[in-house]
Protein backbone atom coordinates (compact mmCIF):
# COMPACT_ATOMS: atom_id res chain seq x y z
CA UNK A 1 0.00 0.00 0.00
CA UNK A 2 1.31 3.48 -0.92
CA UNK A 3 2.20 6.19 1.76
CA UNK A 4 1.41 10.08 0.13
CA UNK A 5 2.14 12.87 1.13
CA UNK A 6 -0.73 16.11 0.31
CA UNK A 7 1.16 16.95 -2.37
CA UNK A 8 1.09 13.39 -3.98
CA UNK A 9 -2.20 13.20 -3.04
CA UNK A 10 -3.29 16.16 -4.98
CA UNK A 11 -1.66 14.67 -7.91
CA UNK A 12 -3.35 11.84 -7.97
CA UNK A 13 -6.91 13.85 -7.34
CA UNK A 14 -6.00 15.83 -10.20
CA UNK A 15 -5.30 12.62 -12.60
CA UNK A 16 -8.30 11.63 -11.58
CA UNK A 17 -10.44 14.36 -12.41
CA UNK A 18 -8.62 16.21 -15.50
CA UNK A 19 -7.45 13.26 -16.55
CA UNK A 20 -9.80 10.35 -16.13
CA UNK A 21 -12.83 12.36 -15.86
CA UNK A 22 -14.12 11.68 -12.69
CA UNK A 23 -16.13 14.82 -11.26
CA UNK A 24 -14.24 16.05 -7.92
CA UNK A 25 -18.41 15.95 -6.61
CA UNK A 26 -18.45 12.39 -7.04
CA UNK A 27 -14.98 11.68 -5.05
CA UNK A 28 -16.22 14.07 -2.71
CA UNK A 29 -20.02 12.09 -2.53
CA UNK A 30 -17.48 8.82 -2.35
CA UNK A 31 -15.39 10.21 0.07
CA UNK A 32 -18.54 10.90 2.50
CA UNK A 33 -20.48 7.36 2.08
CA UNK A 34 -16.87 5.69 2.93
CA UNK A 35 -17.08 7.76 6.42
CA UNK A 36 -20.71 6.96 6.93
CA UNK A 37 -19.98 3.36 6.51
CA UNK A 38 -17.56 3.45 8.63
CA UNK A 39 -19.12 5.13 11.46
CA UNK A 40 -21.57 2.66 11.40
CA UNK A 41 -18.97 -0.50 11.73
CA UNK A 42 -17.16 1.29 13.91
CA UNK A 43 -19.81 3.19 16.35
CA UNK A 44 -22.72 0.71 16.10
CA UNK A 45 -24.33 2.29 19.03
CA UNK A 46 -24.26 5.85 17.69
CA UNK A 47 -27.78 7.65 17.41
CA UNK A 48 -26.66 11.15 17.93
CA UNK A 49 -23.87 12.36 15.77
CA UNK A 50 -22.20 15.89 15.83
CA UNK A 51 -20.31 17.05 12.60
CA UNK A 52 -18.30 19.89 12.60
CA UNK A 53 -17.75 21.29 9.00
CA UNK A 54 -14.60 23.61 7.90
CA UNK A 55 -14.82 26.51 5.25
CA UNK A 56 -12.93 23.85 3.14
CA UNK A 57 -13.07 20.71 1.32
CA UNK A 58 -12.53 18.63 4.21
CA UNK A 59 -15.87 20.34 5.40
CA UNK A 60 -17.48 19.63 2.06
CA UNK A 61 -16.88 16.12 2.88
CA UNK A 62 -18.64 16.78 6.56
CA UNK A 63 -21.75 18.69 4.68
CA UNK A 64 -22.19 15.44 2.48
CA UNK A 65 -21.91 13.02 5.28
CA UNK A 66 -24.70 15.10 6.83
CA UNK A 67 -26.96 13.73 3.92
CA UNK A 68 -26.06 10.27 3.86
CA UNK A 69 -26.48 10.37 7.98
CA UNK A 70 -29.69 11.81 7.63
CA UNK A 71 -30.78 9.49 5.42
CA UNK A 72 -29.61 6.36 7.58
CA UNK A 73 -31.75 7.81 10.78
CA UNK A 74 -28.91 9.72 12.92
CA UNK A 75 -30.21 12.36 14.57
CA UNK A 76 -27.58 15.50 14.00
CA UNK A 77 -26.08 18.63 14.61
CA UNK A 78 -24.12 19.82 11.74
CA UNK A 79 -21.91 23.14 12.49
CA UNK A 80 -20.32 25.13 9.69
CA UNK A 81 -16.84 27.03 11.24
CA UNK A 82 -15.85 29.37 9.11
CA UNK A 83 -14.20 32.50 9.42
CA UNK A 84 -15.48 35.78 7.12
CA UNK A 85 -15.91 33.44 3.98
CA UNK A 86 -18.27 30.93 3.56
CA UNK A 87 -17.54 27.36 1.62
CA UNK A 88 -17.02 27.92 -2.14
CA UNK A 89 -16.61 25.06 -4.94
CA UNK A 90 -17.55 21.73 -3.87
CA UNK A 91 -18.41 22.41 0.11
CA UNK A 92 -20.42 25.13 -1.56
CA UNK A 93 -22.65 22.71 -3.53
CA UNK A 94 -22.97 20.30 -0.71
CA UNK A 95 -24.12 23.33 1.52
CA UNK A 96 -26.43 24.33 -1.03
CA UNK A 97 -27.95 20.98 -1.20
CA UNK A 98 -27.95 20.75 2.85
CA UNK A 99 -30.41 23.75 2.21
CA UNK A 100 -32.53 22.89 -0.06
CA UNK A 101 -33.66 19.41 1.83
CA UNK A 102 -34.12 21.78 4.87
CA UNK A 103 -31.32 20.11 6.97
CA UNK A 104 -30.22 22.41 9.48
CA UNK A 105 -26.60 24.02 9.55
CA UNK A 106 -25.68 26.35 12.30
CA UNK A 107 -22.93 28.47 11.30
CA UNK A 108 -19.92 29.69 13.64
CA UNK A 109 -17.81 32.32 13.01
CA UNK A 110 -14.98 33.62 15.13
CA UNK A 111 -16.32 35.93 18.08
CA UNK A 112 -19.25 33.01 18.56
CA UNK A 113 -19.48 31.77 21.99
CA UNK A 114 -17.65 28.24 21.58
CA UNK A 115 -19.85 26.42 24.71
CA UNK A 116 -23.07 25.62 23.11
CA UNK A 117 -21.12 23.79 20.50
CA UNK A 118 -19.06 21.90 22.74
CA UNK A 119 -21.76 21.53 24.84
CA UNK A 120 -23.86 19.46 21.80
CA UNK A 121 -20.70 17.31 21.41
CA UNK A 122 -20.69 16.62 24.97
CA UNK A 123 -24.00 15.48 24.69
CA UNK A 124 -23.82 13.25 21.45
CA UNK A 125 -23.02 9.95 21.26
CA UNK A 126 -20.27 10.63 18.17
CA UNK A 127 -18.00 13.41 17.11
CA UNK A 128 -17.33 13.81 13.29
CA UNK A 129 -14.11 15.96 13.00
CA UNK A 130 -14.46 17.73 9.30
CA UNK A 131 -12.59 21.27 9.86
CA UNK A 132 -9.15 20.65 7.99
CA UNK A 133 -8.15 17.33 6.33
CA UNK A 134 -4.54 17.36 4.61
CA UNK A 135 -4.07 20.45 3.07
CA UNK A 136 -3.15 22.09 6.56
CA UNK A 137 0.28 23.02 6.29
CA UNK A 138 0.08 25.86 9.60
CA UNK A 139 -1.10 26.40 12.68
CA UNK A 140 -4.68 26.65 14.23
CA UNK A 141 -5.44 29.66 15.01
CA UNK A 142 -8.21 31.67 16.67
CA UNK A 143 -11.90 29.85 17.06
CA UNK A 144 -9.79 26.68 15.41
CA UNK A 145 -7.63 26.35 17.80
CA UNK A 146 -10.12 26.60 21.04
CA UNK A 147 -12.55 24.22 19.69
CA UNK A 148 -10.14 21.57 19.19
CA UNK A 149 -8.70 21.96 22.26
CA UNK A 150 -12.33 21.72 23.90
CA UNK A 151 -12.50 18.56 22.22
CA UNK A 152 -9.39 17.28 24.25
CA UNK A 153 -11.35 15.24 26.43
CA UNK A 154 -13.73 13.57 23.95
CA UNK A 155 -11.20 11.53 22.44
CA UNK A 156 -12.85 8.05 22.40
CA UNK A 157 -16.34 9.37 20.38
CA UNK A 158 -14.02 11.38 17.91
CA UNK A 159 -13.78 10.47 14.52
CA UNK A 160 -11.49 12.60 11.81
CA UNK A 161 -12.14 12.62 8.69
CA UNK A 162 -8.81 12.36 6.23
CA UNK A 163 -7.31 14.05 9.49
CA UNK A 164 -6.98 15.04 13.14
CA UNK A 165 -7.29 18.67 12.17
CA UNK A 166 -4.40 20.53 12.99
CA UNK A 167 -2.14 17.65 11.33
CA UNK A 168 -0.23 18.32 8.68
CA UNK A 169 -0.14 15.00 6.15
CA UNK A 170 3.42 15.35 5.26
CA UNK A 171 5.14 15.52 8.15
CA UNK A 172 5.20 13.29 11.73
CA UNK A 173 5.68 16.64 13.77
CA UNK A 174 2.47 18.50 14.16
CA UNK A 175 2.27 22.20 13.47
CA UNK A 176 0.25 22.71 16.66
CA UNK A 177 -2.49 21.99 18.19
CA UNK A 178 -4.39 19.11 16.93
CA UNK A 179 -7.36 16.66 17.66
CA UNK A 180 -7.33 13.55 19.02
CA UNK A 181 -9.13 11.03 17.00
CA UNK A 182 -10.99 7.25 18.13
CA UNK A 183 -10.89 6.78 14.31
CA UNK A 184 -9.37 8.25 11.10
CA UNK A 185 -10.86 7.66 7.85
CA UNK A 186 -8.65 8.95 5.08
CA UNK A 187 -9.18 8.22 1.25
CA UNK A 188 -6.91 6.48 -1.25
CA UNK A 189 -4.06 5.91 0.68
CA UNK A 190 -2.96 6.48 4.13
CA UNK A 191 -0.53 9.54 4.66
CA UNK A 192 3.10 10.44 6.73
CA UNK A 193 1.37 11.78 9.72
CA UNK A 194 -1.30 8.68 9.88
CA UNK A 195 1.80 6.48 9.81
CA UNK A 196 5.05 8.13 11.65
CA UNK A 197 4.62 9.16 15.41
CA UNK A 198 4.28 11.65 17.01
CA UNK A 199 1.62 13.14 14.55
CA UNK A 200 0.55 9.11 14.12
CA UNK A 201 -0.33 8.67 17.73
CA UNK A 202 -3.67 11.15 17.84
CA UNK A 203 -4.98 9.31 14.78
CA UNK A 204 -6.63 6.26 16.66
CA UNK A 205 -7.51 3.85 14.17
CA UNK A 206 -7.10 4.15 10.80
CA UNK A 207 -9.38 3.10 8.02
CA UNK A 208 -8.35 3.59 4.31
CA UNK A 209 -11.81 3.73 2.25
CA UNK A 210 -12.01 3.81 -1.23
CA UNK A 211 -12.65 6.71 -3.51
CA UNK A 212 -13.58 5.02 -6.66
CA UNK A 213 -10.15 6.16 -7.86
CA UNK A 214 -8.51 3.25 -10.40
CA UNK A 215 -5.81 1.60 -8.18
CA UNK A 216 -2.74 2.09 -10.94
CA UNK A 217 -3.44 5.97 -10.40
CA UNK A 218 -1.95 5.72 -6.61
CA UNK A 219 0.51 2.89 -7.67
CA UNK A 220 1.69 5.58 -10.24
CA UNK A 221 1.98 8.71 -8.36
CA UNK A 222 5.34 10.36 -7.29
CA UNK A 223 7.18 8.95 -4.26
CA UNK A 224 8.52 5.26 -3.39
CA UNK A 225 6.64 4.98 0.18
CA UNK A 226 4.68 2.26 0.94
CA UNK A 227 3.33 0.41 3.82
CA UNK A 228 3.64 -3.38 4.44
CA UNK A 229 0.11 -5.25 4.15
CA UNK A 230 -0.87 -8.72 5.56
CA UNK A 231 -2.77 -9.68 2.15
CA UNK A 232 0.13 -8.52 -0.06
CA UNK A 233 2.85 -10.83 1.99
CA UNK A 234 0.30 -13.53 2.32
CA UNK A 235 0.51 -13.68 -1.68
CA UNK A 236 4.52 -13.76 -1.18
CA UNK A 237 4.50 -16.79 1.54
CA UNK A 238 5.93 -20.22 0.05
CA UNK A 239 3.58 -23.22 0.31
CA UNK A 240 5.15 -26.77 1.13
CA UNK A 241 4.44 -29.69 -1.00
CA UNK A 242 3.95 -32.98 0.51
CA UNK A 243 7.33 -34.52 -0.72
CA UNK A 244 9.35 -31.45 0.76
CA UNK A 245 12.61 -32.63 2.92
CA UNK A 246 15.07 -30.33 4.54
CA UNK A 247 17.25 -29.92 2.12
CA UNK A 248 14.94 -27.77 -0.06
CA UNK A 249 14.52 -25.23 2.33
CA UNK A 250 18.41 -24.20 2.55
CA UNK A 251 21.15 -24.43 5.67
CA UNK A 252 21.55 -20.82 7.52
CA UNK A 253 25.05 -20.23 8.76
CA UNK A 254 25.39 -17.78 11.88
CA UNK A 255 28.78 -16.09 12.94
CA UNK A 256 28.29 -14.48 16.43
CA UNK A 257 28.89 -14.53 19.93
CA UNK A 258 31.36 -14.03 22.53
CA UNK A 259 31.88 -14.68 26.06
CA UNK A 260 29.47 -13.35 27.97
CA UNK A 261 27.16 -12.56 24.56
CA UNK A 262 26.27 -16.28 23.65
CA UNK A 263 22.67 -15.92 24.28
CA UNK A 264 22.49 -13.75 21.17
CA UNK A 265 23.61 -16.22 18.58
CA UNK A 266 21.27 -18.83 20.49
CA UNK A 267 18.54 -16.47 20.04
CA UNK A 268 19.39 -16.02 16.17
CA UNK A 269 19.64 -19.86 15.80
CA UNK A 270 16.64 -20.49 17.49
CA UNK A 271 14.84 -18.06 15.12
CA UNK A 272 16.28 -19.37 12.51
CA UNK A 273 14.80 -22.32 13.32
CA UNK A 274 11.33 -21.08 13.80
CA UNK A 275 11.95 -19.35 10.57
CA UNK A 276 11.78 -22.34 8.29
CA UNK A 277 15.25 -22.96 7.32
CA UNK A 278 16.03 -26.88 6.71
CA UNK A 279 19.37 -26.89 8.50
CA UNK A 280 20.80 -23.82 11.04
CA UNK A 281 24.50 -24.01 11.69
CA UNK A 282 26.06 -21.36 14.67
CA UNK A 283 29.89 -20.90 14.09
CA UNK A 284 31.24 -19.63 17.49
CA UNK A 285 33.92 -19.24 19.28
CA UNK A 286 34.97 -22.62 20.62
CA UNK A 287 34.95 -20.90 24.24
CA UNK A 288 31.25 -20.40 24.12
CA UNK A 289 30.52 -23.91 21.84
CA UNK A 290 28.89 -26.15 24.35
CA UNK A 291 26.61 -23.36 25.77
CA UNK A 292 25.61 -22.37 22.42
CA UNK A 293 25.14 -26.30 21.69
CA UNK A 294 22.68 -26.85 24.36
CA UNK A 295 20.95 -23.54 24.33
CA UNK A 296 19.49 -24.23 20.45
CA UNK A 297 19.13 -28.52 20.69
CA UNK A 298 17.68 -28.33 16.40
CA UNK A 299 20.64 -26.37 15.52
CA UNK A 300 24.14 -27.29 14.98
CA UNK A 301 27.54 -25.80 15.67
CA UNK A 302 31.06 -25.03 14.37
CA UNK A 303 33.98 -24.28 16.55
CA UNK A 304 35.95 -20.91 15.52
CA UNK A 305 39.37 -20.17 16.85
CA UNK A 306 39.36 -18.02 19.76
CA UNK A 307 42.24 -15.73 21.31
CA UNK A 308 42.81 -15.57 24.93
CA UNK A 309 39.96 -13.54 25.97
CA UNK A 310 37.65 -15.40 23.94
CA UNK A 311 36.88 -13.44 20.68
CA UNK A 312 37.65 -14.10 17.26
CA UNK A 313 41.28 -15.67 17.05
CA UNK A 314 43.53 -16.28 13.75
CA UNK A 315 42.23 -18.65 11.21
CA UNK A 316 38.47 -18.13 12.00
CA UNK A 317 37.88 -16.50 8.58
CA UNK A 318 39.27 -19.89 7.01
CA UNK A 319 36.90 -21.60 9.33
CA UNK A 320 33.91 -20.11 8.76
CA UNK A 321 34.89 -19.41 4.95
CA UNK A 322 35.06 -23.60 4.24
CA UNK A 323 31.68 -23.53 6.88
CA UNK A 324 30.07 -21.63 4.45
CA UNK A 325 30.23 -23.98 1.69
CA UNK A 326 27.03 -25.47 1.12
CA UNK A 327 25.10 -22.79 2.77
CA UNK A 328 22.20 -21.17 1.06
CA UNK A 329 22.80 -17.92 3.14
CA UNK A 330 25.14 -16.39 6.18
CA UNK A 331 24.49 -13.74 9.31
CA UNK A 332 27.18 -12.31 10.96
CA UNK A 333 27.06 -10.01 14.00
CA UNK A 334 25.19 -11.42 16.99
CA UNK A 335 27.35 -11.18 20.44
CA UNK A 336 29.91 -10.98 18.39
CA UNK A 337 32.21 -8.59 19.91
CA UNK A 338 34.50 -5.64 18.40
CA UNK A 339 38.12 -6.90 19.18
CA UNK A 340 40.40 -6.08 16.70
CA UNK A 341 40.43 -9.63 15.33
CA UNK A 342 36.93 -9.87 15.21
CA UNK A 343 36.62 -6.72 13.25
CA UNK A 344 39.28 -7.58 10.57
CA UNK A 345 37.93 -10.52 10.31
CA UNK A 346 34.26 -9.60 9.73
CA UNK A 347 35.86 -7.16 6.83
CA UNK A 348 37.03 -9.67 5.25
CA UNK A 349 34.48 -12.10 5.59
CA UNK A 350 31.91 -9.45 4.01
CA UNK A 351 34.29 -9.08 0.95
CA UNK A 352 35.14 -12.89 0.34
CA UNK A 353 31.61 -14.46 0.77
CA UNK A 354 29.86 -14.81 -1.75
CA UNK A 355 26.36 -15.95 -0.44
CA UNK A 356 23.15 -13.97 0.59
CA UNK A 357 24.50 -11.66 3.83
CA UNK A 358 23.22 -10.65 6.45
CA UNK A 359 24.71 -7.77 8.77
CA UNK A 360 23.46 -6.92 12.36
CA UNK A 361 25.22 -5.77 15.95
CA UNK A 362 28.38 -5.63 16.08
CA UNK A 363 29.15 -6.45 12.22
CA UNK A 364 27.79 -3.13 12.02
CA UNK A 365 29.93 -1.72 14.18
CA UNK A 366 33.23 -3.47 12.40
CA UNK A 367 32.19 -1.92 9.19
CA UNK A 368 31.48 1.99 10.26
CA UNK A 369 32.22 4.78 7.90
CA UNK A 370 32.74 2.04 5.36
CA UNK A 371 29.46 1.65 3.75
CA UNK A 372 30.73 1.91 0.08
CA UNK A 373 32.64 -0.80 0.71
CA UNK A 374 29.93 -3.45 0.17
CA UNK A 375 28.98 -1.58 -3.40
CA UNK A 376 31.25 -4.45 -4.60
CA UNK A 377 29.73 -7.69 -3.66
CA UNK A 378 27.66 -9.41 -6.16
CA UNK A 379 25.34 -11.65 -3.78
CA UNK A 380 22.56 -9.96 -1.90
CA UNK A 381 23.00 -7.86 1.70
CA UNK A 382 20.85 -6.98 4.22
CA UNK A 383 21.91 -4.62 6.78
CA UNK A 384 19.39 -4.40 9.89
CA UNK A 385 21.02 -1.21 12.24
CA UNK A 386 19.19 0.26 15.12
CA UNK A 387 19.60 4.09 15.23
CA UNK A 388 23.02 3.98 16.53
CA UNK A 389 24.43 1.63 14.96
CA UNK A 390 23.09 3.48 11.78
CA UNK A 391 24.47 6.71 12.94
CA UNK A 392 28.14 5.06 13.20
CA UNK A 393 27.57 3.46 9.77
CA UNK A 394 26.37 7.20 8.07
CA UNK A 395 29.23 8.71 10.35
CA UNK A 396 26.11 10.89 11.75
CA UNK A 397 24.48 11.11 15.24
CA UNK A 398 21.30 9.40 16.53
CA UNK A 399 19.66 12.42 16.88
CA UNK A 400 20.33 12.86 13.09
CA UNK A 401 18.82 9.54 11.96
CA UNK A 402 15.36 9.82 14.36
CA UNK A 403 14.99 13.07 12.93
CA UNK A 404 14.93 11.79 9.28
CA UNK A 405 14.55 8.04 9.40
CA UNK A 406 13.25 7.66 5.77
CA UNK A 407 16.48 9.59 4.64
CA UNK A 408 18.88 7.99 6.55
CA UNK A 409 17.44 4.41 5.70
CA UNK A 410 17.39 5.74 1.86
CA UNK A 411 21.20 7.18 2.10
CA UNK A 412 22.31 3.80 3.78
CA UNK A 413 20.93 1.76 0.94
CA UNK A 414 22.38 4.27 -1.84
CA UNK A 415 25.67 3.88 -0.41
CA UNK A 416 25.71 0.05 0.15
CA UNK A 417 23.74 -0.91 -2.14
CA UNK A 418 22.13 -2.99 0.00
CA UNK A 419 18.69 -3.38 1.44
CA UNK A 420 18.44 -2.13 4.83
CA UNK A 421 16.61 -2.49 7.60
CA UNK A 422 16.53 0.60 10.07
CA UNK A 423 14.76 -1.02 13.77
CA UNK A 424 12.67 1.11 15.28
CA UNK A 425 8.73 2.12 15.61
CA UNK A 426 7.79 1.96 12.42
CA UNK A 427 10.93 -0.23 11.57
CA UNK A 428 12.02 1.09 8.10
CA UNK A 429 13.05 -1.64 4.87
CA UNK A 430 14.45 0.22 2.24
CA UNK A 431 16.42 -0.71 -1.72
CA UNK A 432 18.11 2.29 -3.39
CA UNK A 433 15.81 1.06 -6.45
CA UNK A 434 12.54 0.28 -5.28
CA UNK A 435 11.70 2.33 -2.47
CA UNK A 436 10.81 2.20 1.55
CA UNK A 437 8.61 0.15 2.75
CA UNK A 438 7.03 0.68 6.69
CA UNK A 439 6.58 -1.91 9.03
CA UNK A 440 2.94 -1.64 10.99
CA UNK A 441 3.58 -4.48 13.80
CA UNK A 442 5.80 -4.55 16.83
CA UNK A 443 4.79 -3.08 19.94
CA UNK A 444 6.62 -1.37 22.73
CA UNK A 445 7.82 -4.65 24.79
CA UNK A 446 10.03 -5.63 21.82
CA UNK A 447 12.35 -2.98 23.49
CA UNK A 448 14.42 -5.64 25.20
CA UNK A 449 17.48 -7.55 24.66
CA UNK A 450 17.61 -10.11 21.85
CA UNK A 451 15.04 -8.55 19.77
CA UNK A 452 17.08 -7.60 17.30
CA UNK A 453 18.97 -11.58 17.15
CA UNK A 454 15.66 -12.78 16.56
CA UNK A 455 14.97 -10.60 13.69
CA UNK A 456 18.40 -11.52 12.32
CA UNK A 457 18.03 -14.85 12.47
CA UNK A 458 14.30 -14.92 10.82
CA UNK A 459 16.06 -12.84 8.05
CA UNK A 460 18.73 -15.34 7.61
CA UNK A 461 15.99 -18.31 7.14
CA UNK A 462 14.05 -16.71 4.83
CA UNK A 463 17.15 -15.98 2.41
CA UNK A 464 18.08 -19.80 2.77
CA UNK A 465 15.05 -20.85 1.82
CA UNK A 466 15.71 -18.65 -1.18
CA UNK A 467 13.24 -16.24 -0.78
CA UNK A 468 14.01 -12.82 -3.08
CA UNK A 469 16.31 -10.72 -0.89
CA UNK A 470 13.64 -7.61 -0.26
CA UNK A 471 10.65 -9.93 0.26
CA UNK A 472 12.96 -11.81 2.62
CA UNK A 473 13.70 -8.42 4.87
CA UNK A 474 10.34 -7.60 4.06
CA UNK A 475 8.70 -11.14 5.75
CA UNK A 476 11.13 -11.17 8.19
CA UNK A 477 10.77 -7.56 10.09
CA UNK A 478 6.78 -8.15 9.49
CA UNK A 479 6.35 -11.75 10.93
CA UNK A 480 8.69 -10.41 13.93
CA UNK A 481 6.56 -7.86 14.74
CA UNK A 482 3.20 -9.78 14.15
CA UNK A 483 4.76 -12.49 16.31
CA UNK A 484 5.31 -9.53 18.93
CA UNK A 485 1.66 -8.66 19.09
CA UNK A 486 0.60 -11.83 19.39
CA UNK A 487 2.58 -12.37 21.71
CA UNK A 488 1.71 -9.36 23.68
CA UNK A 489 -2.40 -11.22 23.96
CA UNK A 490 -1.42 -13.38 26.84
CA UNK A 491 1.49 -11.31 27.86
CA UNK A 492 2.54 -8.03 29.12
CA UNK A 493 4.63 -5.75 27.18
CA UNK A 494 6.94 -5.57 30.24
CA UNK A 495 7.39 -9.00 30.03
CA UNK A 496 7.78 -9.39 26.32
CA UNK A 497 11.36 -11.60 26.10
CA UNK A 498 13.02 -12.57 22.83
CA UNK A 499 12.03 -16.29 23.60
CA UNK A 500 8.00 -15.11 23.69
CA UNK A 501 8.35 -13.79 19.83
CA UNK A 502 10.02 -16.71 18.67
CA UNK A 503 7.72 -19.07 20.32
CA UNK A 504 4.92 -16.96 18.67
CA UNK A 505 6.26 -17.26 15.12
CA UNK A 506 4.25 -20.06 14.53
CA UNK A 507 1.17 -18.04 15.33
CA UNK A 508 2.32 -15.10 13.35
CA UNK A 509 2.92 -17.58 9.92
CA UNK A 510 -0.62 -18.85 10.44
CA UNK A 511 -2.09 -15.34 10.53
CA UNK A 512 0.20 -13.75 7.60
CA UNK A 513 -0.78 -16.95 5.48
CA UNK A 514 -4.36 -16.40 5.70
CA UNK A 515 -4.65 -12.87 5.75
CA UNK A 516 -7.25 -11.90 3.51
Amino acid sequence: MRILNADEMKEVDRWAIEELGIPSLVLMENASIGVADTIAESFPAAGSVVILCGPGNNGGDGLALARHLDARGYRLHTYLVIRGSRPRGDAAVQLEILERAGLPVEEVEADDDLGPVLAACADSDLIVDALFGTGLTRPLADHFGELVAGLASMREKLLAVDLPSGLDASRAEAPGSHSLAAVTVTFAAPKWAHVFAPAAEAVGEVVVTDLGIPPFLVDEAPGDLHLLTGGELSAGLMRRVPASHKGDFGHALLVGGSPGKAGAVILAARAAVRGGAGLVTAAVPESILQTVDGGSLESMTVGLPADADGALGVGAVEVVTAAAAGKRAVAIGPGLGLATGTIEAVRTLVTELDLPLVLDADALNALAGQLSDLQGRTAPTVLTPHPGEMGRLLGISTAEVQADRVGAARAAAQRSGAVVVLKGHRTLIADAEAGVWVNPTGNPGMASGGSGDVLTGLVASLLAQEYEVLTAAQLAVYLHGLAADLAIEDIAPEALRAGDQIEALPRAFDATRNHP
